[in-house]
């Protein structure tokens, strides 16, 4: 353990490798800035290998389960805090055995959005709090017509083919465009990426971007949209928010949990021709832009890093590791 009066070791255990642009990782990265400026030691590593600490903060009950169990059989006193991913709980909350016992010993359990706890047993929820993933500004000046954006790395739950079936629902007259930017992660769906864009001369994947360039391009883009099948709480929504574009999103509850139940661009999973009518009326109606527009700055405090920072370090003085303030 730490000497006395020396700042608690805090270890952030998350299956997302070093450069990699996986949200896991996003939330790692951002996490460890603010533990730093809370005055804590945080690591990253992919899993835990013997190394001391104060605190280990688990990124993804299922994949940092065994992780927590090592760790905890081998250092007294250690405090456990599980996040829970989206793919932990959605479509639906079953943790294999080793993932249910993390989340059992853990000190806490945080929730990107509430909805998130409403989907673990009564006897977690005690333990369990929301914090919400922040973002900071990014501005940029929109392009010229209707540029939608879709920001996801290219496998089905994310669901990137629905927005080019979209797209193809639009009137050519309408001056919209769409490009993607992620990661090839799975075979099929690239390719069938690769074949809509070559299709439609108003669709463009751009890869992974660096991360500055993918924010340009959301702040710069008249809507994102994101149309995954399930979301546990996504980074995107948060970045959109903070750079003022609206959201096209699908009405689940990882969305939702962030945006509100009557949140006026949601649109039914799977369905293109709902997300193009939504992004036609975006296109055509200066009155229900300004409503997206509106409705999304309403939410920027909610994304605020300060708010984020204060949430952690609220948290972490309840488990004794930050000193009363």
């Amino acid at each position: 353990m730490s000497p006395p009066g020396a700042a608690a070791r805090v270890l952030l255990v998350t299956p997302a490798a070093r450069g990699s642009r996986n949200g896991n990782r996003i939330t790692a990265l951002r996490w460890a800035a603010h533990l730093r400026s809370l005055g804590l030691r945080p690591r990253l590593v992919q899993q835990w290998r013997g190394e001391p600490c104060e605190l280990l903060v688990a990124i993804h009950a299922q994949k940092s389960a065994a992780s927590v169990a090592a760790a905890a059989a081998a250092l007294r006193g250690l405090r456990v805090v599980v996040l829970l991913a989206g793919t932990d709980v959605y479509p639906e909350f079953t943790p294999d055995p080793q993932a249910q016992a993390a989340l059992e010993r853990a000190s806490a359990i945080v929730a990107l959005q509430p909805d998130a706890i409403v989907q673990i047993p009564g006897f977690l929820r005690a333990k369990a709090r929301t914090i919400v993933q922040s973002a900071t500004a990014f501005r940029s000046a929109r392009a010229a017509g209707c540029r939608a954006c879709v920001l996801a790395h290219l496998r089905p739950v994310k669901a990137p083919l629905l927005a080019l079936e979209a797209l193809r629902l639009l009137p050519a007259e309408l001056r919209c465009e769409l490009l993607l930017a992620g990661s090839p992660l799975e075979a099929a769906t690239t390719a069938a990426v690769r074949a809509a864009v070559a299709a439609d001369p108003r669709a463009r994947w751009l890869g992974e971007l660096p991360r500055t360039a993918a924010r340009r391009l959301l702040a710069s883009s008249h809507l994102c949209i994101v149309p995954s099948a399930a979301e546990g709480g996504a980074n995107v929504v948060s970045e959109a928010i903070a750079a003022g574009t609206p959201l096209l999103a699908t009405a689940v509850p990882g969305n939702l949990g962030l945006l509100g139940a009557d949140w006026p661009g949601r649109f039914p999973p799977g369905d293109a021709a709902a997300l193009a009518a939504l992004w036609r009326r975006s296109a055509e109606d200066p009155g229900f832009y300004a409503q997206l527009l509106e409705r999304t700055r309403q939410l920027q405090p909610m994304v605020a890093p300060a708010r984020e920072r204060a949430a952690l370090a609220a948290l972490l003085t309840e488990l004794g590791v930050l000193p009363p303030r």
